[in-house]
């Protein structure tokens, strides 16, 4: 297998190095073919990488900076001058063709005004989107895109987020002709906005997507589909209502398990499964969100996640890298214009 190496903005999220070090030395120990270079403060780099082996130290490169990019930091201001942040030389990385993806769990809104600038879109495609894997109850799991990076999108833009949302499920996700949807407030064809109204009409002229009509929010988790697309105040909100829902069923489980001798008694005979259930409803399980869109791959992973959840991120933009996802979407997109022109 070839070798990739991906540039990780080590400062970037809730916990910087404490987080992103660990979990990049977890990922090099289960990807033999992997390189990763760490960007941010080389100090607080090297102080979690005492104890690495000299085969993985080896394989990490160590961008110095001490300049980052603040959470609440507005994203025009960061791109104009965090010149130098770990998060803008971790992207310059995979623009030199240093790095075949870039990782950050910094400023969402500075990570995609500097890869906007910095990687370019594909030819054909107005905006980067965001877009996440989510579960649903028959394990058919299921794209949501745009998540928040653009809050205002016009009908053409809906319709780029779905063929990237399709090509996307098809090479990452392995599903051949992927189920397509919008996500509205009812699944009748009178149903909506302009704005949902048009993009329909637009997918139904577009024999290369599998569009299946619209589909409601309650109907979001139970496999239907296998991508939902819609601009990103919607599916921000989306998003955030699913993951505060989801750690609320957790911790009410956790507490329910807890109270009472024969529960207790219960909960120890069933402890994996109940486990398994816990891991699938975290939404740290799910961590990792792509930029799609852009020239390079780029995934954004949670400001608060932990190693483990950070190393999810990882995997994914691994897997992106290795499948190529953004030539994928360049040549389909190339293709259903073509068609639509003829």
């Amino acid at each position: 297998m070839k070798n990739l190496t991906l540039a990780l903005d080590a400062m970037g999220g809730d916990y910087g190095t404490h987080v992103t070090v660990p979990a990049s030395l977890q990922a090099l120990g289960l990807y033999p073919h992997l390189n990763i270079t760490l960007v941010g403060d080389q100090v607080s780099i090297e102080s979690h990488l005492r104890n690495a082996s000299s085969s993985i130290r080896s394989r990490i490169k160590i961008i110095h900076t001490t300049e980052t990019v603040s959470m609440a930091e507005r994203p025009i201001h960061a791109l104009r001058n965090r010149k130098k942040s770990s998060m803008r030389l971790a992207l310059q990385q995979v623009r030199d063709g240093e790095a075949q993806a870039c990782l950050s769990a910094g400023n969402t809104g500075a990570l995609m005004a500097m890869a906007k600038v910095l990687l370019r879109t594909l030819p054909g495609i107005d905006r980067p989107a965001l877009v996440s894997c989510l579960p649903t109850i028959n394990h058919r799991p299921v794209y949501l895109l745009d998540l928040g990076a653009n809050v205002s999108c016009d009908s053409e833009t809906l319709f780029q987020f779905a063929v990237m949302g399709s090509v996307l499920c098809e090479v990452v996700g392995k599903v051949n002709s992927p189920e397509v949807a919008l996500l509205n407030v009812g699944t009748e064809e009178i149903k909506g906005n302009d704005l949902v109204q048009q993009t329909g009409q637009l997918l139904q002229m577009t024999p290369q997507i599998n569009y299946k009509g619209f589909i409601e929010g309650d109907e979001i988790y139970n496999g239907k589909v296998d991508v939902i697309v819609c601009d990103g105040f919607v599916g921000n909100i989306t998003l955030k209502t699913s993951e505060g829902i989801a750690r609320l069923l957790v911790h009410q489980l956790k507490k329910g398990l807890n109270q009472g001798f024969f529960v207790r008694l219960l909960s120890k005979l069933i402890g994996p499964s109940i486990q398994t259930v816990l891991s699938q409803m975290n939404p740290d399980h799910y961590n990792g969100a792509s930029l799609i869109g852009l020239r390079g791959v780029v995934v954004k992973s949670h400001g608060n996640a932990d190693e483990s959840a950070y190393l999810q991120a990882i995997s994914l933009a691994v897997t992106e890298a290795q499948r190529r996802l953004p030539e994928m979407i360049k040549d389909r997109l190339e293709s259903i214009l073509l068609d639509t022109n003829n």
